[in-house]
């Protein structure tokens, strides 16, 4: 064989091996981009399900886990509402709160010496339903841990003055101070013959805890906007603030129905 025929020949094989080397290659970054965007289509996926977890509600801080203790003299469905006021009473105003809420403070900070004297007269119960919005949308345990002392005070027939201590006393929204049960227990001394042992255990070990979370967890299936929620005989009468509540009105309200 010639020498020319010899080179032929082994340049052939070699354009052929060069050829099998790219497709070789070409093999490679298809494989490459095939799990690329496996991969990036699990992690797509895994994204929406969390944006969907996240606007479900469903957070570890408003499910019902653990044991559900109401307080003693818990009324309603599921026993959910702090009763105040005499049974009698042909009205009944509902009321969502959180401890940590301001808007919920200025409610209270408004209407407290009218609900005090409609309560007080017997022409008006009230149905307090403790929420904790502000743990999960400020982050904390303040909310839950207020709620779960104002339950132990409710325990020991003392709910309506501790309520008022709690918002006469409420710190900045930013602040989670009432996740300090030493600070709760503290504030409970403005009450007369509250702190007692069975009252510090009760606060201590989260006695109410489940109750509160099932609590709140009602509220997010009620539907509700925001705290506080003021139902007078199931009518929302405190979300319309083009026509705001004011404590005469609310009497008035009050008055009026009891006509009927």
């Amino acid at each position: 064989m010639s020498e020319k025929n010899r080179d032929g020949k082994r340049s052939a094989r070699e354009r052929l091996a060069q050829e099998r080397e790219k497709q070789k290659t070409k093999d490679r970054r298809r494989r490459g981009m095939i799990v690329g965007g496996a991969v990036v289509g699990v992690l797509a996926l895994a994204a929406v399900i969390g944006v969907i977890a996240a606007n479900s509600g469903s957070d570890n801080s408003g499910s019902s886990a653990g044991p559900v203790t109401a307080p003693q003299g818990a009324v309603g469905k599921d026993s959910l509402a702090i009763p105040v006021g005499q049974d009698s009473a042909k009205s009944t105003l509902t009321v969502w709160e959180d401890f940590r809420c301001p808007a919920c403070k200025a409610f209270e900070d408004n209407f407290r010496t009218t609900i005090h004297e409609l309560t007080g007269s017997g022409q008006l119960k009230v149905e307090y339903h403790l929420a904790t919005l502000i743990d999960k949308n400020m982050g904390g345990t303040g909310s839950l841990r207020a709620a779960n002392a104002a339950a132990c005070a409710q325990d020991a027939g003392k709910y309506p003055p501790f309520h008022d201590v709690l918002y006469e006393n409420q710190p900045p929204e930013t602040s989670d101070a009432y996740e300090d049960n030493a600070k709760l227990i503290d504030l409970a001394g403005k009450v007369n013959g509250l702190v007692t042992p069975d009252f510090r255990k009760c606060v201590d070990g989260g006695t109410h805890d489940g109750w509160v979370k099932k609590s709140n967890d009602a509220f997010q299936a009620g539907g509700f906007q925001g705290t506080p929620t003021v139902l007078l005989n199931g009518k929302n009468v405190y979300a319309d603030q083009t026509n705001p509540l004011t404590p005469a009105k609310l009497k008035q309200m009050v008055q009026a129905a009891n006509k009927q």
